[in-house]
């Protein structure tokens, strides 16, 4: 009898399911022409911190301002005291190329500063990007370091949306120089069957009730668009870790979203 106990006991482990690594909150695809959704899976209307995929939306704000010039103006310098948890990576001279490629945050903070806060609620506002927030962290006054990082800004995947259908279809109210260089400087990547992806990975942790991170339930973002043969196809993914990793989440999550990416598509009616 202990030995049937056993053998049922090892067998009821094995049918046990494993604990899932993360979880995706949302995925959603919608049509750039029309804004038709074609896909809306999970909770895509609860907002949540941007974290790095901020970027593209302060650099539109920023070309506008003329805080930067063009896809490779101005270059910053690395100084000491400046976030570096990126690695060497981000301590090369940065343009606005290399920001959004890198995701170099004392790039983002040089920006929002020389921006200030009054200018970048108004535009993040205007532009409709989540809750134009950046009162930072309570009693802290850093919210131009950190509002957009696990702070004050927040924003949904609904939203992320409809902001990145404008940039992509051309229709946000800014300037032409504001959306060509905008649009330069926004990552591609080939993801098969002919199709290209345009987009920007986030990742951020939530604070524990003890104010530290919690590094076993980060957000990892990927939003953007993908284009093939005349059509645009917007969208942003959205997972929580459910342990600690060792690559970031957004990182992560912009590789498993391109693979399978081509299937996507054609489920949704694309060859």
């Amino acid at each position: 009898m202990r030995f049937h106990r056993l053998v049922l006991a090892a067998l009821a482990g094995l049918a046990a399911p494993a604990p899932l690594a993360a979880r995706t909150l949302c995925t959603l695809v919608t049509d750039a022409a029309n804004g038709a959704v074609l896909r809306e899976e999970g909770d895509c209307r609860t907002r949540v911190t941007p974290a790095s995929t901020f970027k593209i939306p302060l650099a539109v704000i920023g070309f506008e301002a003329g805080v930067l010039t063009d896809a490779h103006m101005p270059v910053f310098d690395f100084k000491p005291g400046y976030p570096d948890w990126g690695g060497p990576a981000w301590h090369a001279p940065t343009d606005p190329t290399r920001w959004l490629a890198y995701s170099v945050v004392w790039y983002s903070q040089i920006v929002a500063h020389r921006l200030g806060r009054a200018k970048l609620q108004a535009e993040t506002a205007r532009l409709g990007f989540g809750n134009a927030d950046f009162s930072g962290d309570p009693g802290q006054d850093n919210g131009l370091d950190r509002a957009w990082i696990m702070s004050s800004l927040k924003v949904s995947p609904t939203e992320q949306v409809a902001f990145l259908r404008r940039l992509a279809t051309r229709t946000l109210p800014v300037s032409a120089h504001t959306l060509d260089e905008t649009l330069k400087i926004v990552t591609m990547s080939p993801a098969g069957d002919g199709w290209t992806l345009h987009g920007k990975t986030g990742t951020a942790f939530p604070r524990r009730a003890d104010g530290d991170f919690d590094e076993a339930r980060a957000y990892g973002w990927y939003v953007g668009w993908a284009e093939k043969d005349g059509w645009t196809l917007v969208f942003a993914r959205l997972d929580q870790d459910e342990v600690k990793l060792p690559v970031p989440g957004g990182t992560r999550v912009r590789a498993e979203f391109m693979a399978g990416w081509p299937a996507l598509a054609r489920s949704l009616g694309y060859p």
